[in-house]
């Protein structure tokens, strides 16, 4: 059976483990999530769990990774690489919003923040998969659009970011703080529309 990245390995009830792992830290957080409820979650024995992943930090790393992962190649399936900035850029920010508002993707951050001095590797795995991975699609659209004569942008790593950054105005620090409980769609609209407004009126060529 392959490994997959990370070391934990892949078989036939592999996702099945996933699935209930996520439930759990979803519910429970990195600290609380017992391994007896991921199993349980998940319906399989304590030992399958572990033929899976030996220890509790590569099972989180594992589901950051493969929730990140879904959440991108979904958001790259939605989206039109040859269309022009303002139609690509709208429906980038509404994945990336709900992404980071969603259950787990909420989790994911608080869980990453709480752990990151304990278990810096867990820091960085999310920071991989999530922000970096959105950081690299968004390099790949813009150098096309700049190619196209669309935008004018000289550091495309921090032009990404900064559109990143953009997004998570007003909503991100105060659900991660437990502040705000949710954000309704019009507010997520909002701040999209905003971001992709200032964005543009920056590199917009």
């Amino acid at each position: 059976m392959a490994d997959a990245e990370g070391g934990a390995r892949r078989g036939r009830k592999y996702e099945q483990v996933l699935e209930g792992a996520r439930a759990i830290f979803v519910r429970d957080g990195f600290e609380g999530a017992s391994v007896d409820d991921v199993a349980r979650a998940a319906q399989v024995s304590k030992a399958t769990l572990y033929s899976y992943f030996p220890d509790k930090r590569l099972l989180f790393a594992e589901v950051a990774r493969d929730k990140c992962r879904r959440a991108t190649e979904r958001a790259l399936m939605l989206i039109n690489m040859a269309d022009p900035p303002d139609r690509v850029l709208p429906e980038a920010a509404r994945q990336l919003i709900d992404f980071l508002l969603s259950d787990i993707g909420r989790a994911i951050f608080r869980i990453a923040v709480a752990e990151a001095e304990r278990f810096p590797d867990i820091a960085r795995q999310f920071y991989d998969c999530g922000h970096a991975a959105v950081r690299d699609a968004l390099v790949g659209y813009l150098r096309g659009a700049a190619a196209r004569g669309e935008v004018k942008i000289d550091d495309f790593d921090l032009a990404a970011d900064q559109f990143a950054e953009l997004c998570k105005a007003q909503i991100v620090l105060p659900v991660a703080l437990g502040i705000m409980s949710d954000v309704v769609p019009t507010d997520r609209e909002r701040i999209g529309a905003a971001a992709v407004e200032t964005f543009l009126a920056r590199y917009g060529a």
